[in-house]
């Protein structure tokens, strides 16, 4: 019980005591009262009552006393017995919550073998056959566990169900199991060159879809085998670890690996899923020449088998089925998120080339981030949508101001500025510097602006545990470096750069013409000619000629 909790009752009931010998004195004193001025059965029944006053009070304390030391835990059993979690019915709302996510995906390829995923999901509840995996490397005699397996184990064997990219299933039917138990055989994981790698990511996908794994070892775990082992146990798939070939070792040496497994999993693996066997023992030669072949050694995998298998059948089924909705909702959030992230990306594109003309043709002598406020705002709102959340314009401005005095603060308009005009200075005419610096520069910082957003978006508008600033910078390191710095200056010159040029290649023509002319007025016996007078003229020459 805590401390707090002791104390006041502790206190509670020296209150009650002190009360109820107030009580009794005053009543004493009553009693002695009626019993000198009234008839004694008067002051008897009164005494009748205070004793059966003082009893109730009594029963009171002791009641709330033992409630206060049973264990929560106790008090709460009979609350979960009376209202128990049906996993069929979270199955079926995480289905139908995937379904919702599904829809929303704009790919029709992805969507549609989401879509037929969810459905097979769902065909399986209906089938609820036991699908045990038989897992490890190539060499710890899975295949050998199997056979044993299929020829010892109570019940009818079925042919295999059909060879497969990844191994054999067959099907047992145990007796008091109503369910059929597809045990699978799978090539081994960790296998050298490519073809054993794509062998072992097939073998994994076959994990991910067990009810029950038997993750077989024929020594002390590697730490490949151990990430391997605690990565499918982080997702929630309950594993029986099968330590194989136990005839090869000692009894002293078999019993210090058990305890090393036993050490190293825990937490991961309980102590009674780790079982040791001979799956296939080394045949011996007799003193009369005969090779005796001894029998397999699996008796205490069948018990543990069996005995999860008819206990726990049905959860391993539902947590099997609820992990699989699982795993399928989060590669459609992961899709949802990709298309919203790229969607993102092509309005930060377009807004920051937008900010660079802002700044283009409005120039102003220093570079100042608020100048873009107002385009970082609509595209704060554009981005926001994306992402299901409606923002209005003063809440754009908000999250822009914000997140322009925190690039004013880094110094990133600083940096920004100077890497721009390095770059710059070596690919542009120097009577347009200035304006193309301004220009690309504000298209950078618009940029480290959209993909900031992208970020606070796609976390829920949450800058995270480190704020605002540690995404910012996270943003500039990102676009800092090298191979997108050059990409960048290359889309900055087609769009901002040589537009200024040829506007100011138009200006310099139209300021030289309008010298020539003036020049050419301010000469002395010269005839202005306008356009009228051009053309009657030229039409009165064709016409003589």
């Amino acid at each position: 019980m805590p401390t707090s909790r002791l104390l006041t009752l502790i206190l509670g009931c020296s209150f009650i005591l002190l009360l109820i010998i107030w009580l009794i004195g005053s009543l004493s004193w009553l009693y002695s009262q009626i019993l000198w001025s009234a008839s004694p059965l008067v002051a008897n029944l009164l005494l009748l009552l205070l004793i059966i006053f003082i009893g109730i009070v009594l029963f009171t304390l002791v009641y709330y006393l033992k409630l206060y030391t049973i264990p929560k835990s106790k008090r709460q059993r009979s609350s979960k017995i009376s209202a128990p979690v049906v996993k069929s019915e979270a199955v079926s709302e995480s289905l139908k919550a995937v379904r919702q996510q599904i829809i929303q995906i704009q790919d029709e390829v992805s969507r549609q073998a989401l879509l037929s995923r969810s459905q097979k999901i769902e065909s399986s509840i209906a089938q609820g056959n036991i699908k045990v995996v038989v897992f490890g490397t190539g060499s710890a005699g899975k295949t050998s566990i199997v056979n044993a397996l299929m020829g010892r184990m109570v019940g009818k064997v079925e042919a295999p169900m059909g060879s497969t990219k990844v191994g054999e299933t067959y099907g047992l039917n145990l007796s008091a199991l109503e369910r059929e138990v597809l045990i699978t055989d799978t090539p081994g994981i960790l296998e050298a060159g490519v073809a054993g790698t794509e062998r072992g990511q097939m073998a994994k996908v076959l994990a991910t879809e067990a009810n029950l794994l038997l993750f077989v070892v024929d020594n002390d775990l590697q730490q490949s085998e151990y990430i391997a082992l605690k990565s499918l146990a982080e997702i929630g798939k309950r594993s029986l670890v099968v330590f194989n070939k136990t005839d090869l070792y000692t009894e002293e040496d078999r019993e210090a690996i058990l305890v090393r497994l036993r050490k190293r999993l825990v937490g991961v693996v309980s102590k009674m899923d780790i079982v040791a066997i001979a799956a296939c023992p080394n045949s011996v030669r007799l003193q009369t020449g005969e090779v005796y072949q001894p029998e397999p050694n699996i008796i205490i995998l069948i018990e543990r088998l069996a005995a999860l298998l008819r206990l726990e059948g049905e959860d391993l089924i539902a947590d099997n089925i609820l992990l699989q909705s699982q795993l399928l909702g989060e590669e459609a959030r992961n899709l949802i998120d990709s298309q919203r992230r790229k969607r993102g990306e092509k309005v930060v594109e377009k807004f920051q080339w937008i900010g660079a003309g802002v700044i283009a043709a409005t120039p102003i002598p220093v570079m100042d981030v608020l100048a873009t406020a107002a385009v970082n705002a609509q595209m704060v709102i554009e981005i926001g949508k994306i992402y299901g959340c409606e923002l209005n314009w003063e809440r754009g401005q908000e999250l822009a101001m914000s997140l322009a005095k925190t690039l004013a603060s880094l110094g990133i308009v600083e940096g920004v500025i100077k890497l721009i005009s390095t770059a710059l200075q070596l690919n542009v005419a120097t009577f347009i510097i200035g304006k193309a610096i301004q220009g690309v520069s504000a298209a950078y910082l618009t940029r480290i602006a959209g993909k900031s957003f992208i970020a606070y978006f796609s976390q829920n508008q949450d800058w995270g545990d480190g704020g605002i600033t540690e995404v910012v910078q996270k943003q500039f390191q990102l676009i800092k470096k090298d191979e997108f710095v050059k990409l960048f200056l290359q889309d900055a010159i087609a769009k901002v750069v040589e537009p200024l040029t040829n506007i100011y290649s138009s200006d310099a023509e139209v300021e030289t013409e309008k010298e020539a002319e003036i020049n050419y007025q301010s000469q002395p016996d010269t005839k202005v000619y306008d356009y009228d007078d051009w053309k009657t003229e030229s039409r009165t020459k064709k016409e003589d000629w």
